[in-house]
């Protein structure tokens, strides 16, 4: 699940006693008969999947003209943004409090509401003083002494307005409708196979973007997936998260600030008792939190039965954390269960392995890269932002298809931030914008003009430093 501090929770994994599976009368295979599917359209580009980085594609796509369709399995768009409850939009700010997720980033949030959005105000984005770094960091909105932009977000609010930006832009918007399958020929990918309540359909497109978020499609199409993780680190693991309502959050905020020994003496009993810590994160209001663990591991997102299983797993801690806070917590005392996410908090299953690869040793050493398509902050003040390359972004034996969002092609180390919800609205960004141009330049997505689409997305407001390359560049 996009969203969580990797120095606050880097000890909050859990590995449970899993259920034994249950006996299947399986074996064997039948044989499907051959028929034909209805092709329900034809478009330009073809975005599946619309979480953060599907919505920020399709909406970059059609802006620049490409006929774009976005299919989504869900009712709405945001993903784990909002289905999956991940309303804490990780830092966007580097550590001198520049604003470097730009563009749709920018521009979606610019469209929440006063009262659907809470973080620290503009002019203390960058400070170090005392006062502000300890009470913004008890709203998870100040790391390594330093006040960041990472708001709390209301879910249903981002719905609307994720979906009203790809609409104005021009985007199809085609959701319950669950892309099953690549249709692929001669090597390309002409676009998907969908099913929904009128059964299966045909989208035909030029330029295919998968921002399924496990690599559903690119996997289809034959692309290389890397699945490998850090040990010991939360990137890897998976559970539902949920809102508990009817709470006072300044009194919870007084307790865990002032009242330090009660407070050790909370988390003490909390471990003892469930063998599990799980700290809510104060929401977008004072009578809302959410909790975006516990986080359980060696689960596999790409496994029915572990996928079922971890929902189960979830709301069984959630009932006796619910009782447990109600019991102990100051402010928490009339809590009650608001919201289970209706998707489920994946965090990481697969990743391309594309044209170019974001790696640690790279970002590490301050490489920028002549592709670059966004810039990131980093994991520490010591280190300096990191550039984003559009190779890392492209598939490699597939000439006409793209994969934006947490699937995007790096290592273990560089996904634990690369697969938080503004990189995804930054690479869906990109993503959508360099479909566009492909299609409408009847040219290969490995064959854009870089500078053309670097000047595309600084058009949308996309932040680049395609003007002050420094020695070291790639």
């Amino acid at each position: 699940m996009a969203g969580e501090d990797r120095q606050t929770y880097t000890q909050s994994v859990f590995n449970v006693e899993r259920e034994p599976r249950r006996p299947r009368r399986s074996g064997g295979s039948i044989i499907e008969p051959a028929r034909e599917i209805p092709v329900f359209d034809e478009v330009d580009v073809l975005v599946i999947g619309g979480g953060p980085a599907g919505t920020a594609a399709a909406t970059a796509s059609a802006r620049l003209g490409a006929r774009t369709m976005l299919v989504e399995r869900y009712n709405h768009l945001g993903g784990l943004a909002t289905g999956g409850l991940v309303i804490w939009i990780d830092r966007m700010t580097d550590w001198d409090g520049n604003l470097l997720l730009r563009g749709f980033c920018e521009e979606v949030l610019d469209r929440l509401p006063e009262d659907a959005i809470l973080g620290p105000e503009r002019n203390l984005w960058g400070s170090r003083d005392e006062r502000h770094v300890d009470y913004w960091s008890n709203r998870f909105s100040a790391h390594h002494g330093t006040v960041t932009w990472a708001p709390m977000i209301d879910p249903e609010r981002l719905k609307i307005a994720s979906d009203d930006l790809a609409r104005e832009a021009g985007a199809d918007l085609v959701m319950h409708a669950w892309a099953t399958a690549p249709i692929m020929e001669d090597g390309r990918i002409k676009g998907a196979i969908l099913h929904s309540k009128q059964g299966r359909h045909a989208v035909l497109a030029s330029v295919v973007v998968d921002t399924t978020g496990d690599g559903d499609i690119f996997v289809g199409a034959g692309e290389a997936a890397e699945d490998d993780i850090q040990d010991g680190s939360i990137h890897h693991t998976m559970n539902t998260a949920w809102l508990f309502g009817g709470l006072e959050i300044p009194k919870w905020l007084d307790f865990k600030m002032t009242e330090k020994p009660a407070f050790s003496a909370f988390t003490a009993l909390a471990r003892d008792r469930f063998n599990q810590f799980s700290l809510p994160m104060p929401a977008w209001r004072d009578d809302v939190a959410v909790f975006m663990g516990p986080r359980l591991s060696g689960f596999s997102a790409v496994d029915l039965e572990d996928l079922n299983q971890v929902e189960h797993l979830s709301r069984q801690r959630m009932q006796g954390l619910l009782s447990f806070y109600r019991e102990h917590a100051p402010g928490f005392e009339n809590a009650w269960v608001m919201l289970t996410g209706p998707q489920i908090g994946v965090r990481h299953s697969r990743r391309m392995r594309g044209l170019s690869r974001m790696t640690g040793a790279e970002w590490k050493a301050g490489i920028r890269h002549a592709d670059e398509i966004g810039v990131s902050p980093s994991l520490a003040p010591k280190f300096a932002p990191v550039s984003i390359p559009y190779r890392a972004l492209v598939a490699r034996g597939v000439p006409n298809l793209l994969a934006a969002g947490r699937h995007m092609s790096s290592d273990a180390q560089t996904h634990t931030f690369m697969r938080e919800i503004p990189q995804c609205w930054v690479t869906g960004h990109a993503a959508g914008a360099a479909a566009a141009l492909a299609a409408n330049g009847r040219v290969d997505v490995a064959d854009i003009n870089i500078v053309e689409l670097q000047a595309a997305l600084l058009k949308q407001g996309a932040h680049l430093r395609v003007s002050d390359r420094k020695k070291g560049e790639n």
